[in-house]
């Protein structure tokens, strides 16, 4: 007698699965202590992150500097393996079992009150004259309840990347470039899509599949129109301001057709791919586009033509631009604490954080690196971010966040795919949210 799943069933097993291979590569990663060591007197401490070749750098700095006494051993969890959902799913799941094989570990900024219950507060190592070296947007999301669960490793802010071969060959190309560098209003921004000739490349490009990506981009917009997800604390998502926001998302794919509909199967990666193979004009993105490999090895002329420049508003709004970025934080389940914190001293302090700029591209949050005349002259385009951080919005700061965001973005994405209206979509995520069901994507 054969047995037949039900596609719900298939589904379950499929997402067990995962969750337990997941599991499996984290345990396998988790494993430097593989008996080669010599028995000295040296103290290791493991650092589970997306390890780049500016994170390697800056632990060999500090073992050198510290060699015979700490040893920082890397875990590295690459973003092309592990997506941000998936690394905190890891943690968590590796939290719960109390072991103290991780000692520092990084999560997204809108993680860190998840993981508050699993790290130390660091206000007894971190008094207030050196949490001052930081720039205050970095430290808001290190912060819950008055104590500060982590330090911030580096900032991302939310840009929008244009071809200047294109703009430039409009007979008006001076002052569109002038706009933008501004920051566009969402009015001028669609008057300039009709000024194209040619209609069938892509104008705007954005992420508009359901996961956090979509999120930033919806908390922008929402900040045009005045409103917040959150409304004394509890998610409030059916307001005239709410229902704006996405009417006009929905607006720019269905209405003004700015975006093509692509978008709403796009995430980062796959919206830079889509946007260099169809010559797209303008790419919503965050500043480490220029890292990303597959441009850098397949579309080089692409990034060699792109510039970079605010996110257009809504007039009569200030503009808006999303907050991203990694904390640090330390398990309160490790044994060596005073080990762990002196490596996030160093990984705070303004020598790291150039280091991790020059080579790896990543935002300093070391308020002295952007107060230092000759790095600045060097890099002249941290004056542009510099500017960019006083309009940055954050998400909200929640331990329940990553539930919310699942829910929202899901019904955020049906609806500028068309399958609901903006009040629809709103109204069902609000009521997901208060029965505290599940989505399943």
């Amino acid at each position: 007698m054969k047995f037949k799943l039900t596609s719900t069933q298939r589904i379950y097993i499929l997402i067990v699965s995962v969750i337990v291979l997941s599991f499996i590569a984290l345990f396998r990663v988790l494993s430097p202590y593989d008996g080669s060591y010599s028995e000295d007197s040296t103290i290791r401490i493991t650092y589970a992150d997306n390890i780049s070749s500016a994170h390697q750098k800056l632990i060999d700095i500090f073992n050198k500097a510290h060699r015979g006494k700490i040893e920082v051993v890397p875990i590295d969890l690459p973003f092309s393996k592990f997506s941000t959902d998936q690394r905190k799913e890891l943690f968590a799941r590796y939290f719960r079992s109390k072991s103290d094989r991780i000692d520092i570990f990084a999560v997204d900024m809108v993680d860190v009150p998840r993981f508050a219950r699993y790290c130390v507060p660091l206000d007894q190592y971190f008094p207030l004259r050196d949490k001052k070296s930081f720039m205050s947007y970095a430290l808001v999301p290190c912060t819950s309840d008055s104590s500060t669960l982590a330090i911030p490793l580096y900032l991302d802010i939310s840009v929008m990347y244009y071809r200047k071969d294109i703009i430039k060959r409009l007979p008006d190309s001076t002052r569109w470039i002038k706009l933008l560098s501004q920051s566009i209003t969402w009015g001028d921004f669609i008057k300039l899509h009709k000024e194209l000739p040619d209609q069938s490349r892509p104008f705007f490009v954005f992420q508009a599949d359901g996961y956090e990506g979509l999120m930033c981009m919806y908390v922008e917009v929402l900040s045009n129109f005045g409103g917040k997800i959150l409304k004394n604390g509890y998610p409030q998502l059916t307001s005239p301001e709410d229902i704006s926001a996405l009417k006009f998302l929905i607006d720019i794919v269905n209405t003004y057709k700015i975006s093509p509909r692509q978008v709403c199967g796009l995430k980062e990666d796959e919206s830079y791919k889509f946007f260099a193979e169809t010559n797209g004009v303008f790419l919503r993105a965050w500043p480490a586009l220029a890292r990303n490999n597959f441009l850098v090895e397949k579309y080089p002329q692409v990034l060699a033509n792109l510039v970079v420049a605010p996110l257009p508003h809504m007039k009569g709004a200030q503009p808006s631009f999303a907050f991203g970025g990694f904390d640090l934080m330390i398990s309160k389940y490790s044994t060596k604490i005073p080990e762990a914190i002196e490596f996030l001293q160093f990984m705070g302090s303004k020598q790291a954080q150039e280091v991790m700029y020059e080579d790896g591209g990543f935002l300093p949050t070391n308020r002295f690196v952007y107060e230092d005349s000759a790095f600045v002259k060097r890099h002249p385009e941290l004056i542009f971010y510099a500017q960019l951080f006083k309009h940055g919005v954050f998400r909200p700061k929640s331990e329940e966040y990553t539930r919310i965001s699942d829910i929202l973005s899901y019904y955020l994405h049906l609806a500028i795919e068309g399958k609901m209206t903006a009040k629809e979509a709103l109204g069902t995520a609000q009521r997901m949210i208060e029965s505290e069901m599940v989505t399943i994507k």
